[in-house]
């Protein structure tokens, strides 16, 4: 099996590399395609793609950058159900805060899409609320090295929809 999967990768790097013809780019990228993710890197940016469903769940519980770099996230919602009955957002959290705590506090933030005013210090970036079938982006810098956390702070869905944020 692991020949079979190393032969199917070296074919691939064939391919991609016959197919860049003569092609200069000043960085070099990478791009990864899996059902519903599509991740475009080069040194200085990065596009992560992440998806909630109607089930609560992120289709990732781990993302990872390098520290420094320009990140665009869009987040899916890959549901069929409306806004106000199961929205879905991504919150990501400074180091040292708690998601269920941040979570708990953006439950009575309804006005200001379940990010609580009193509590925007403890976000480094998050998106607006979207419901079933649409997408959302937001840009930000990556931060310093460390692990942070993120969540979707719609009521009761932290519990369920979190990750790791991984900075190297």
């Amino acid at each position: 099996m692991k020949t079979f999967l190393n032969l199917i990768a070296g074919s691939c790097f064939i391919l991609t590399v016959c197919a860049c013809g003569g092609e200069h780019k000043k960085e070099p990228q990478l791009q990864l395609k899996t059902e519903e993710t599509v991740v475009t890197a080069t040194a200085n940016e990065v596009h992560l793609v992440i998806s909630g469903s109607d089930a609560m769940q992120f289709d990732k519980k781990e993302l990872r950058v390098k520290s420094g770099q320009n990140v665009k996230l869009t987040l899916r919602h890959t549901g069929r159900m409306s806004v106000d009955v199961m929205g879905h957002n991504f919150v990501l959290l400074k180091q040292g805060v708690n998601g269920n705590a941040f979570g708990a506090k953006a439950a009575s933030a309804r006005a200001t899409g379940y990010i609580p005013e009193h509590a925007k210090t403890d976000v480094l970036a998050h998106t607006t609320l979207i419901g079933g079938g649409q997408t959302t982006s937001v840009t930000f810098k990556a931060p310093a090295v460390g692990v942070y956390e993120f969540i979707c702070s719609f009521p009761g869905h932290y519990a369920l929809m979190k990750g790791k944020f991984i900075v190297e």
